[in-house]
């Protein structure tokens, strides 16, 4: 696993997942992370969730279909509106989780310092059960094996987002 700042004990952390258009990856992360975190209680009440996209072009809208479909059958409700990473929010979040190489280059090059360049961390890099895996590829342009890899790929850089989160705090793993 790459070198990152750990994760502090503050229990009122704010994350943020970003990929390219916020309609597939990140809204993904968004919603399976917040139902994870909902299952451990008032221990991560304070924490804060929310996706944004690299660029403007899915503004407003729903995630993609296909993404919301095979979240559902997960059990995951992928229905938060696109919007686009803004400055602000490098202030306003504590982590910010790029999905892969081109995110994760495109958030350090629009972060304004080095505090906030700190703040930006590979989603992959928490992943425990897929060591293959270097990037959450975007299942945009392919079929359904794409949307559950992607899936799959989220859920256990949840789970060890989560780990590190709670491990700070002496929470369950």
């Amino acid at each position: 696993m790459k070198e990152y700042n750990s994760l502090s004990n503050n229990k009122k952390y704010k994350m943020l997942f970003v990929c390219l258009g916020n309609i597939c990856r990140s809204p993904a992360a968004e919603a399976v992370m917040k139902q994870k975190l909902e299952a451990f209680g008032p221990e991560c009440e304070d924490i804060t969730v929310d996706s944004a996209g690299i660029g403007p072009w899915h503004e407003g809208q729903l995630p993609d279909s296909r993404m919301r479909r095979h979240g559902a059958r997960r059990g995951y409700d992928i229905s938060s509106i696109a919007r686009q990473i803004k400055p602000a929010d490098f202030a306003r979040f504590d982590y910010i989780f790029g999905m892969d190489h081109e995110n994760m280059t495109a958030l350090r090059r629009m972060a304004g310092s080095e505090e906030e360049r700190a703040k930006v961390m590979c989603a992959v890099d928490f992943m425990t059960r897929h060591p293959g895996h270097d990037t959450v590829p975007d299942p945009y342009y392919g079929g359904a094996d794409g949307f559950e890899l992607a899936l799959d790929l989220i859920e256990d850089a949840c789970d060890g987002i989560i780990s590190k989160l709670l491990a700070g705090n002496g929470g369950r793993n």
